[in-house]
């Protein structure tokens, strides 16, 4: 036999469903709509992570109030996901920056480097003044 859910227990639990959509999909907007690499990864890290939480939470109402006891296992899922979650977003990060110093030093010595994105305007490179 099914047991229905008191309705003190199923409105906070439709409302953190909701919250975790809007956050996820906040996140993964913000994944599509900013331009660099860096702020991209941001986004849905933050988003991703709080959106889950919030669906943990729910389960752990949920099941709390079906088993008529506390059921926390949920918690586990919430720590493993709070550790790996910044640890995959720093490791991709770093291999971006790695990613990006190789490829600069490859330029220059093809001594194709002209103005790098971030150098000032009108800052000469080795070759220019050579001329």
């Amino acid at each position: 036999m099914m047991e229905t859910l008191p309705i003190w227990i199923a409105v906070p639990v439709a409302l953190l469903l909701v919250i975790s959509g809007i956050l996820t999909l906040t996140g993964s907007l913000g994944l599509l709509r900013l331009p660099t690499f860096y702020s991209r990864i941001h986004a849905p890290t933050l988003g991703n992570t709080l959106g889950v939480f919030c669906v943990l939470v729910a389960s752990i109402l949920v099941s709390s109030t079906l088993e008529h006891r506390a059921v926390v296992h949920q918690i586990l899922i919430t720590v493993f996901l709070v550790i790996t979650s910044p640890v995959t977003a720093m490791l991709l990060m770093r291999a971006a920056i790695k990613r990006k110093a190789r490829e600069e030093e490859r330029l220059a010595q093809e001594g194709a480097i002209a103005d790098l994105p971030g150098d000032p305007p009108g800052k000469q490179t080795e070759n220019e003044g050579l001329t």
